[in-house]
C-alpha cells in the first residue's frame, strides 16, 4: 500500500483507510443480495439468467485488486471499473422486477463505484 500512496492523487481521494471500511460494509450488502437472487434462481423462482450480470460483476469486481495494486495498470484497471460499474447497473436493472428491494440495496454499491470510477479515472489521468 505504500506504492498506493506516493502515486498522484486528487486532492479530494478518501484516505486509503476509508476503502476497507466502506467495503466491510459494503461486501455484506452484496453478499446478502447476489445470494438471495442466486438461491431464487437456483430454486427456479426467477430465470436463471438474472445471474449473468451478477456472475460477471464479481469477477470484474474481484479482479481489480489484483490488476490495480498487483500490476499497477491503471488503464486496466479503469477498464476494469467501467465494467464493474456497468455490470452494477445492469445486475440492479435484471433484479428489480423480481425484487425492488434487493435491486435497491445494491444502491450504495452503486454509488461507492461511481466514486470509485471517478477517482480510477482521476488517478489514470494524473500518472500518465
Amino acid at each position: 500500500m505504500s506504492w498506493y500512496e506516493e502515486i498522484a492523487k486528487p486532492a479530494w481521494a478518501p484516505p486509503a483507510a476509508l476503502f476497507g471500511t466502506v467495503w466491510s460494509v459494503l461486501y455484506p450488502i452484496i453478499f446478502l443480495v447476489y445470494g438471495y437472487v442466486a438461491y431464487r434462481a437456483l430454486t427456479g423462482d426467477i430465470p436463471k439468467a438474472v445471474l449473468i450480470p451478477i456472475v460477471i460483476n464479481l469477477v470484474v469486481n474481484f479482479a481489480f485488486t489484483p490488476i490495480q495494486f498487483g500490476l499497477r495498470n491503471f488503464e486496466l484497471a479503469l477498464v476494469d471499473i467501467i465494467l464493474t460499474l456497468l455490470t452494477i447497473g445492469w445486475s440492479m436493472w435484471a433484479i428489480w422486477p423480481f425484487s425492488w428491494l434487493a435491486s435497491a440495496a445494491l444502491i450504495p454499491y452503486l454509488i461507492w463505484v461511481c466514486i470509485a470510477t471517478v477517482l480510477q479515472f482521476s488517478i489514470t489521468v494524473m500518472n500518465r
